[in-house]
């Protein structure tokens, strides 16, 4: 797995992975736990990885989308 994307915002990763999904992109959002028990203010960013094989696409939804990879 490799990260794609990094957010603090949970609107970007949502609508990167239905972006991803859409395309048949399989993909998965880490750090999702440690930004509820930080209370939601927005300390720690989200990440969503996806597989070193779709990475390059994955990269191009997201450019084509105009989503801030974040990194």
């Amino acid at each position: 797995m490799k990260e794609l994307l990094r957010s603090t915002d949970p609107t970007i990763i949502a609508f990167a992975t239905a972006l991803l999904q859409g395309e048949d992109i399989d993909c998965f959002a880490l750090d999702v736990n440690m930004s509820v028990l930080e209370g939601g203010i927005g300390i720690f960013p989200r990440r969503l990885m996806v597989r070193a094989d779709d990475h390059i696409a994955a990269e191009r939804v997201m450019r084509d989308n105009e989503i801030p990879l974040g990194r």
